[in-house]
């Protein structure tokens, strides 16, 4: 038997628009001259607002596998704007903090991608954004229960 929502490709509709704001992003920062990828804003914003934050648990919040984790660090490490110090009793871990670089680079990539998120919500209100996070978490939560 077929369900109402079987005809709706809301994962297709998801997938494009996500792509569509990154590649929008992607080409502010390299207009605005920010040296960074859409995935290395993501990791950097997390530390910036989560300083000292491990690698392990940097992925779990992006939703992103370590080993790509670990590449994106040590990418970000290059450029200086992060840097990975022993956790304390656990030489294994490592923590995760921006460098006075790093700071100045997220200063001067934010005004970029909150433009991006502005023009992406454009005329959409307050109560737009309720519903929309009320389904994207419903939608999210329906599969959070088969895991």
């Amino acid at each position: 038997m077929t369900h109402h929502s079987d005809q709706r490709a809301y994962f297709f509709k998801i997938d494009t628009t996500i792509k569509k704001i990154r590649n929008a992003l992607q080409k502010r920062l390299n207009e605005a001259g920010v040296d960074l990828t859409v995935d290395q804003w993501v990791l950097l914003d997390h530390i910036y607002r989560e300083e000292g934050i491990s690698q392990n648990a940097l992925a779990e919040v992006t939703y992103k596998d370590p080993p790509t984790v670990t590449r994106i660090i040590d990418l970000l490490e290059k450029k200086a704007l992060v840097e990975r110090r022993m956790a304390a009793g656990d030489r294994r871990k490592f923590n995760l903090f921006l460098t006075e670089k790093g700071v100045a680079c997220h200063n001067e990539a934010f005004p970029v991608v909150a433009e991006i998120r502005r023009k992406g919500w454009g005329e959409l209100d307050e109560s737009d954004y309720q519903q929309f996070v009320r389904i994207m978490d419903s939608i999210y939560n329906n599969f959070s229960e088969t895991e």
